[in-house]
């Protein structure tokens, strides 16, 4: 009986071990060229590509506790007096920095200046931010020339070259700080937060 019931069976259905063994090599050998062909070519480490960075504005946009929200062009801000200092930068070395006192900006949207800058308004804070999402703090009166010892820049040049893209096209310098943790690189936006408004009444 088992005789007859292997005669009865076809080529097909039963096919030989070496014969099953050599169409499962060709399988995997049409599967491996396949992959070859069709995978993408490797990158050497030499040419590995660069990290994709956080894409930057030429504009900067001042927001919050203000009279109107305004949006400045870097030729708008060219057209602003414009002020020089000389300070290190993150390399340690002296650079010159060229660009608009922020204070002077900070006028065009009604916030308190000089010796309007008194009372309620010195709860007035300005958060800087870049286009990579960092962000530095400061106090009104910090960025007050009356105040401040030294006027906190929104620079757009740099030894007289125009800020490189890991930096600019706009960015702060704090001549006053001894680290430079506020330099506020892709510098997006300047947002101008009440804390008055926030605090609870007594």
């Amino acid at each position: 009986m088992i005789s007859m019931r292997r005669m009865n069976q076809s080529p097909s259905s039963v096919a030989p071990a070496p014969c099953r063994r050599f169409f499962a090599v060709r399988l995997l050998a049409i599967t491996l060229l396949a992959t070859l062909y069709l995978a993408p070519a490797a990158v050497p480490q030499s040419q590995t590509r660069p990290a994709t960075t956080a894409p930057t504005s030429n504009t900067i946009l001042i927001t919050g506790a203000v009279s109107q929200d305004l949006k400045l062009t870097i030729d708008d801000l060219k057209k602003l007096p414009r002020k020089s200092v000389s300070t290190k930068g993150h390399d340690d070395q002296m650079h010159q920095y060229d660009g608009v006192p922020i204070g002077a900006i900070l006028a065009k949207v009604g916030v308190p200046q000089g010796s309007a800058l008194r009372g309620k308004s010195m709860a007035l804070t300005i958060v800087a931010e870049g286009s990579d999402g960092y962000r530095a703090v400061f106090s009104l009166a910090e960025l007050d020339e009356d105040f401040a010892g030294e006027a906190v820049l929104i620079v757009d040049s740099v030894d007289g070259q125009p800020l490189g893209a890991d930096q600019g096209p706009l960015r702060l310098v704090v001549p006053g700080d001894k680290r430079q943790g506020r330099w506020v690189r892709m510098l997006k936006s300047i947002t101008v937060v009440n804390l008055s408004a926030a605090a609870p009444s007594n």
